[in-house]
């Protein structure tokens, strides 16, 4: 298991901070695709049925990992902005026990970031999948 930086150095604070930065949402799309490029690449042989995410325009792969009381994932997209959003809501959850899981209001941290009304809806709809299938696994 590949342990990716998301909810323990990258933090939503970091990324809340990063995208106040930028002026355009063009500069802040490319630093969402950056965030994506830190995710590490998803073994191929987990790229499966059983962990692809419904709901997804793009094919999106999600594998938790317990270790503990915390729920550790890996993820990976077909799309370069998709993983960037892995990253976002990464960031909110990885590392995290269940219960800091389901208490994050992760609708808040969405409205901080502004980011669903700048998603296409069937983007925004993914980006619901991924939070609901991670919630799902934390329930």
């Amino acid at each position: 298991m590949s342990h990716n930086r998301f909810g323990t150095e990258i933090t939503t604070d970091d990324i809340l901070e990063a995208l106040a930065f930028f002026d355009t949402w063009e500069d802040r799309y490319k630093y969402i695709i950056d965030l994506g490029k830190e995710l590490p690449p998803m073994d191929a042989t987990l790229k499966t049925e059983a962990h692809l995410v419904r709901g997804c325009q793009s094919q999106v792969w999600l594998v938790e990992h317990k270790d503990g009381e915390r729920y550790f994932f890996e993820a990976d997209s077909d799309a370069f902005i998709v993983k960037g959003l892995l990253g976002v809501v990464l960031a909110a959850y990885n590392g995290k026990s269940a219960d800091e899981i389901r208490q994050f209001d992760i609708d808040a941290y969405f409205g901080q970031l502004n980011l669903l009304k700048h998603l296409s809806p069937t983007r925004g709809n993914g980006l619901q999948a991924m939070v609901k299938r991670i919630q799902a696994l934390a329930a």
